[in-house]
């Protein structure tokens, strides 16, 4: 640049007229560049929209496989699937990567009754959460105390609480758009619940679905024992079962519950994340993760949750091997295990990098559900946010336009804590996804296949951006 003033000085050229070149010619590049990488996702969204295999992958992870619990064989066969079909796609390298992950097992299916003060019975329907331990042989029969709230239960104390069952009627909240927020504020009583019951005398809990609808679909999920307390059966209840429960509570407050199921926490088992990679060509070192769990709550089909993610991941590796684009930067695919109930292969995949001083220069996931994509949230400092801000026209047409909340994704929440990396997540609509998630209710028919390829689509694209100029 400074031989250029010389030259221009020299030559009588105004420094005005010189800088108003410099300037013609920096701006005809960048909207050279931005015309070229609007093509390339054009190609990419066609490329996928017209060839893509995410959603035969995903029946057959659903509907062959199934739910695929952390630990049991279900999972050891998903594996094998997914190595496969990660071979496929055409990546460069691909391997297992050894974790060890628990083995909860539910057991016979759960019983649960309304017993009323005039002998009548009445069943509901339940589910045990992940983790729980089991009933006695001869099932729990208990008074019901209900509250909507952790303040409401302290209020009660051990006098009230003591030798009853503690059901949490915790509705959601309809007015979030969100909702993830409204999960959000009602999946403590899920995780906290036991142990919060335990604290006064219980001697089980029951929580409300985490649900935004009403119907007869129990929804699971893992839930934490504090160690200090003793540990007490704890399930979920439909949104219908508590509006039932409820209902009759208020008739009849001397009635009972009984409740029974046998499931019990094994040892643990050896378990592997898939990864596959394309190397990047001019700046291998430089690694962008994207990737989804494999891991899903027996009793659905794991299809939302998140066999989606999953299968979007390693739509994204054969799309951009089928269109011939070799990254600048390495792009790793990688299929985590045990998000539901233990987060290890996020935090083994995390360790390992930390161990080998990889350079991630950021990790996206999808774990939200197989709904029409719109955005991506960006859990990364303010500058970096700008970075990809600024390619928010280049997914206009493909009406994603949000790239403002701060959300990312649980597998990849351990390199992001640990090891600073920028964090991005698909961004849905997510107003059927509590519906379903971790439901009898998530299975294949509830998945469409363009919205699913759609979202395949858009981390595509911003796959291909990120790997060609960074962070």
């Amino acid at each position: 640049m400074h031989n250029g003033i010389f030259c221009c000085v020299r030559s009588g050229m105004s420094m005005k007229k010189y800088f108003s070149i410099v300037f013609v010619f920096l701006f005809t590049l960048n909207v050279s560049a931005q015309e070229s990488d609007s093509i390339m996702l054009r190609k990419i969204y066609t490329e996928i929209l017209l060839n893509g295999k995410a959603y035969e992958w995903l029946e057959h992870l659903s509907n062959k496989i199934g739910g695929r619990v952390s630990g049991s064989k279900e999972a050891e066969q998903a594996v094998e699937y997914v190595t496969g079909i990660m071979k496929q796609t055409g990546a460069d390298t691909v391997w297992l990567q050894e974790v060890m992950v628990p083995h909860w097992v539910r057991g016979l299916h759960e019983v649960a009754k309304i017993l009323k003060s005039n002998q009548a019975v009445k069943p509901l329907q339940i589910t045990a959460l992940g983790g729980s331990v089991a009933t006695s042989a001869e099932g729990v029969t208990a008074s019901v105390i209900e509250v909507r709230s952790f303040d409401e239960l302290k209020k009660l104390g051990a006098d009230k609480v003591k030798g009853k069952i503690v059901f949490y009627n915790h509705v959601f909240d309809q007015t979030k758009i969100n909702t993830f927020e409204a999960y959000g504020e009602a999946v403590r009583y899920r995780w906290y619940g036991a142990s919060e019951a335990s604290r006064y005398g219980a001697v089980a809990s029951i929580v409300r679905s985490m649900s935004s609808s009403l119907d007869d679909y129990p929804h699971t999920g893992a839930q934490g024992y504090n160690d200090s307390l003793q540990k007490i059966p704890t399930c979920a209840i439909s949104t219908m079962g508590a509006e039932e429960l409820s209902n009759t509570l208020k008739e009849d407050p001397k009635l009972t519950v009984y409740l029974k199921f046998n499931c019990s926490m094994q040892d643990s088992v050896k378990s592997y994340n898939v990864i596959g990679e394309l190397r990047g060509k001019s700046k291998p070192e430089e690694i962008l993760t994207i990737g989804g769990h494999l891991d899903a709550w027996e009793t659905g089909k794991g299809a939302n949750d998140d066999g989606a993610g999953v299968v979007q991941t390693l739509e994204l590796m054969r799309s951009l091997k089928s269109l011939g684009i070799r990254p600048a930067r390495t792009i790793r695919a990688v299929i985590f295990m045990n998000e539901e109930n233990g987060l290890r292969g996020g935090r083994v995949y995390a360790s390992e990098a930390i161990r080998k001083n990889e350079k991630h220069i950021a990790a996206i996931e999808s774990d939200c559900g197989s709904f029409t994509p719109y955005g991506f949230g960006l859990e990364m400092p303010e500058e970096k946010k700008v970075i990809i801000r600024n390619w928010a026209p280049l997914f206009r047409p493909y009406l994603i336009w949000n790239f403002e909340i701060d959300e990312s994704g649980a597998d990849i929440s351990p390199l992001i804590n640990q090891a600073k990396v920028p964090g991005i997540g698909l961004i849905v609509d997510s107003q059927r996804y509590f519906d379903y998630h971790h439901a009898a209710s998530d299975t294949f028919d509830k998945i469409n296949k363009r919205e699913l390829l759609l979202g395949a689509a858009a981390m595509a694209s911003l796959s291909y951006l990120l790997s060609t100029y960074g962070l």
